[in-house]
């Protein structure tokens, strides 16, 4: 196992953890950022009126976006398996 092979399993899994964390961060952000917008036209100064839309949203992205997710994180982890004996030389 050489240093190039650990750096590539090292880059190919944060591709993926960020590949796989996208959608439910860009969700909450797109939600807080209406919610902000909302308050400040309305001028309504709720901290916790915040927390609830956000919540759902990334629930909701959740839902959504779960089998590709699945599916993403099962080809990775296939991939590692398949190829262990190529990792022990």
């Amino acid at each position: 196992m050489t240093q190039e092979f650990v750096l590539d399993i090292c880059r190919e899994s944060i591709k993926i953890t960020l590949l796989l964390s996208a959608p439910l961060l860009g969700a909450g952000l797109l939600i807080g950022l209406l919610v902000s917008i909302f308050q400040a036209v309305t001028q309504i100064q709720e901290m916790t009126l915040t927390f609830i839309p956000k919540i759902l949203a990334v629930v909701i992205a959740l839902i959504i976006f779960l089998p590709w997710m699945m599916r993403t994180i099962l080809s990775f982890t296939t991939n590692l398996i398949i190829h262990i004996p190529d990792y022990i030389h």
